[in-house]
């Protein structure tokens, strides 16, 4: 049996793979490669040798078979350490493989995609490496698998170390391949029930990540689990920059606020409390931004959840430290090192950052009852002026129209049923005018008490013209007259809202006596 090392790389994600082949080099790995992976290493000046040319048989038909090969698999499969082994490999002069680095055509990926076809999904259906990332996990006792290229440098940490990997780090390599291969498969199955027609299989994994203190209530325990497939930018995957340990009802009320200010392209700022947004505003900066939301209601905002959707910088901070606000956490996409120097401060304020973000389109709801779950799609659907119908004799302004936008973005986040009061301020530095909420009602069993609890914190924080002239968005259409009538009475001038109601007619000229503008969306946005 050869002496020398043999390592398999062929990688879809080619993720750091050159700076790793080429550390494997150094350490004396004879690089074995396919097509596309092989021609990438190649051109970054590193020896490789093609799997033809250990095969002695080229790939073919299209690279549907490359590896799947005796001398691929017996140099994988081989035990070493078994004679009758060493001797066939010797007699078919087949060389052992010790390591085997493999990540997979993106079917998942190629699933999502809306242009796809069936044959391109089809083709995206891993084989070969599957095969190899099954061989090497089997043989874990003497071969090492790599299926992410997040583990590289803990793999070549310990070849630098001690000429080799350990036992225990290949057995958890190889409990990483066979996850991969099971998920893998599993969203293959999925696919084919869905152009079947046949009924979904659902399988949830979870991957524990912490035992919580306890549960919503000091008497509940608790656990965080996180889906390991996921990367988008979310609570799940944001960093701990500081703070106390996160509580059940942490994770609740900051996926909240990163979900809404994540519906905005202007920079956006919210406080959330017991899951439901008290401020919201959108300006020119994020400092403004940040300002607005917090001063739509001081009262409610302690102890609430602050949300960004551009970096913390050093001015928030300011703001934060001088008014000495208690929040329990801030959450954005970056902290500026100014600001988490000023925020170190406050050592139990609890920082996440989540980085670049984006609204994950293929998010699902799963919401528990006695015996079952339930799971619907996440509400990603964004109104637009085109789902926009007036629906009165008086027409709304374009500027209560960008408010109305501004307003049901907001509503989609608020518990059921929602009323959000929102309109255009003036800047206070010079800028655009400033987008905020003046009043939010959450919650209620009647949508009117909604609208009356909305207008009353309004007033109660501010004064009797914080809400008048805004628009109310309301999360479902009106079943009376009476919630539309009360939002003019606190000081609407606009109303949105998604119609559907069997009194539509008797609501539009109720208002209409009131001398504002309706419109309906078409679209009802319930949060329970």
């Amino acid at each position: 049996m050869s002496s020398k090392k043999y390592a398999l790389i062929s990688v879809y994600d080619k993720t750091g793979i050159r700076e790793f082949a080429s550390e494997l080099s150094k350490k004396g790995y004879e690089i074995i490669s396919t097509g596309g992976t092989s021609e990438f290493l190649k051109k970054a000046g590193l020896k490789i040798t093609d799997i033809a040319d250990i095969t002695g048989f080229p790939e073919i038909l299209n690279g549907r078979v490359k590896t799947l090969h005796p001398k691929i698999h017996g140099g994988i499969l081989a035990m070493r350490e078994d004679k009758d082994h060493e001797a066939q490999l010797g007699e078919h002069g087949i060389n052992p493989i010790d390591i085997v680095v493999c990540n997979l055509y993106p079917f998942e990926e190629a699933v999502e995609a809306e242009a796809a076809t069936e044959d391109e999904i089809i083709e995206n259906i891993d084989i070969g490496g599957v095969t190899l990332i099954r061989a090497a996990a089997k043989n874990y006792k003497y071969v090492t698998v790599i299926t992410q290229p997040e583990d590289y440098n803990a793999v070549l940490e310990e070849i630098k170390q001690n000429n080799a990997t350990s036992l225990e780090t290949r057995r958890k390599l190889a409990r990483k391949g066979f996850s991969r291969t099971y998920q893998y498969d599993e969203a293959i199955e999925k696919w084919f029930r869905k152009i079947l027609g046949e009924p979904e299989l659902l399988d949830l994994h979870y991957e524990k990540v912490v035992s919580l203190r306890y549960g919503e209530n000091p008497h509940q325990s608790s656990a965080f689990f996180k889906n390991p497939l996921n990367r988008d930018s979310n609570v799940v995957n944001a960093k701990v920059l500081q703070g106390k340990q996160m509580s059940f009802n942490n994770y609740v009320d900051a996926d909240s606020a990163l979900e809404l200010v994540k519906e905005f392209e202007r920079p956006t700022a919210a406080i959330i409390k017991h899951n439901n947004p008290c401020g919201v505003a959108s300006a020119d900066t994020i400092e403004e931004a940040f300002d607005f939301a917090y001063q739509a209601d001081t009262i409610s905002a302690f102890g609430g959840v602050v949300a960004l959707n551009r970096p913390c910088t050093k001015e928030i901070a300011e703001y934060i430290i001088k008014n000495k606000i208690f929040f329990e956490i801030i959450i954005c996409p970056k902290f500026e090192n100014s600001s988490l120097e000023l925020l170190k401060k406050k050592e139990n304020l609890r920082l996440l950052e989540t980085g670049p973000l984006k609204i994950d389109m293929l998010r699902r709801d799963i919401k528990k009852v006695a015996g079952g779950i339930l799971i619907q799609t996440k509400d990603t659907y964004q109104i637009t002026e085109k789902d926009l119908k007036v629906v009165t004799r008086a027409r709304p302004t374009d500027e209560q129209i960008r408010a109305m936008i501004f307003a049901t973005k907001v509503v989609k986040h608020v518990m059921s049923n929602a009323v959000v009061f929102a309109k255009f301020v003036p800047s206070k530095t010079g800028g655009a005018a400033v987008e905020v909420t003046t009043g939010i009602g959450s919650g209620q069993t009647s949508r009117v008490d909604s609208v009356v609890i909305a207008a009353h914190k309004a007033k109660d924080r501010h004064d009797e013209n914080y809400i008048k002239d805004s628009v109310m968005s309301s999360d479902a259409f009106f079943p009376f007259p009476d919630a539309a009538i009360e939002a003019v009475k606190a000081g609407a001038s606009a109303i949105v809202q998604p119609g559907g109601s069997i009194r539509d007619e008797e609501v539009i000229k109720e208002v209409d006596k009131l001398g504002v503008a309706m419109v309906f969306t078409g679209k009802r946005f319930f949060r329970h």
